[in-house]
């Protein structure tokens, strides 16, 4: 027997994001992934983007005009990252940089009395998470780690029918991130200097998810390969939790992965398509026979975290409770532990 559920029901289990408050963006960084937040902000939500703050004027004003459709006219293009911060027009900035800039930049925010969303990986290690948090709660600001998946219609799903019993006991958990990155050795991906490495940008998503849907693990078994820059190309993670739980996840700069996850218990499994972080469909398959499918919605899926930063703004919350302080500081903690077992430390680093 086989019964099916229809995306609005996946939809109905979070806010919807164009009735979010809105509050005024600003860009810090103008890459890949800012163009594709600022798109979501401007198409899917209340809010409006009105600043972009680069290294030049001209690359800020290009990225405006190349991403924020109606709003680029209205946007100012900054060519520095304090003047963007300290922009009057600018309620909450997005930190779009790489990595090893995360800290630096959230600080310099936090300083101008601005709220603040960071791109994860967070920081580079849970240390400097606890610096800018810190700071945040001295400044009453706004703070969040941009693990979009968090907030998403699908994992909703996942955790109402983990909640309803549909599974069981959950007994293992399974997830890859790998992508094919052909670059070269100055790469961000790659170079030690910008935090490259796969865990940092692609293992992220797994190890958060894991943490997400079972918790802090007891204990973390790790095995990596570095690339030829000292950073990790390769690495397989097992996580231990209380009774007889596990985690198996894995990630790699070398090969595209199917990306997906499934999450296996005592009476029956939920399967998550690729990319399993992003908006996708799924399904509960029981041991009884029955399934039953979510199908992918088509949204953007970056607007949902964008929208739970304005509700909470609006709300007067310094953090969010779906990826509150504690958790950017847990996933990062696993994190550091696995840099450990593999042998990556980032130069001007110390130990992890």
């Amino acid at each position: 027997m086989t019964s099916h559920t229809d995306v609005t029901t996946a939809l109905s289990l979070v806010p919807a994001t164009d009735q979010a408050p809105a509050v005024r963006w600003g860009i810090l960084g103008a890459g890949w992934i800012a163009g594709s937040f600022a798109e979501a902000v401007t198409s899917a939500t209340a809010s409006t983007v009105r600043a972009v703050g680069s290294r030049s004027a001209a690359k800020a004003r290009a990225f405006a005009d190349a991403h924020l459709g109606a709003d680029a006219a209205g946007a100012t293009a900054h060519g520095s990252y304090e003047d963007l911060v300290t922009d009057p027009d600018v309620d909450v900035v997005y930190v779009a940089t790489p990595h090893s800039h995360h800290r630096e930049h959230a600080l310099l925010a936090i300083a101008a009395g601005k709220h603040v969303l960071v791109e994860k990986a967070f920081t580079r290690n849970a240390a400097e998470a606890e610096e800018v948090f810190a700071a945040a709660r001295d400044a009453g600001v706004f703070v969040m780690e941009a693990m979009w998946t968090r907030f998403l219609p699908h994992v909703a799903a996942i955790h109402a029918a983990i909640a309803d019993g549909e599974i069981g006991e959950i007994i293992t958990l399974a997830a890859d991130h790998g992508q094919f990155f052909d670059v070269a050795d100055t790469h961000r991906l790659v170079n030690p200097d910008l935090a490259g490495g796969a865990l940092l940008d692609l293992g992220v998503y797994p190890v958060s998810f894991a943490h997400d849907i079972l918790g802090v693990p007891e204990s973390i078994t790790a095995v990596g390969t570095l690339t030829e820059t000292g950073v990790d190309g390769q690495v397989s993670m097992i996580f231990d939790y209380p009774g007889r739980t596990q985690a198996v996840l894995t990630t790699t700069l070398w090969a595209a992965t199917p990306t997906t996850a499934t999450i296996t218990g005592t009476a029956g499994r939920i399967e998550i398509d690729g990319a399993f972080y992003a908006p996708t469909s799924m399904r509960v398959v029981r041991h009884d026979g029955t399934v039953r499918e979510v199908a992918r919605p088509d949204v953007a899926g970056l607007a949902f975290e964008a929208a739970e930063v304005a509700r909470r703004v609006h709300a007067g919350d310094t953090q969010s409770d779906r990826m509150s302080w504690q958790s950017t500081l847990d996933v990062l903690g696993s994190l550091d532990e696995v840099r450990r077992q593999v042998g990556v430390v980032f130069p001007g680093e110390g130990a992890a």
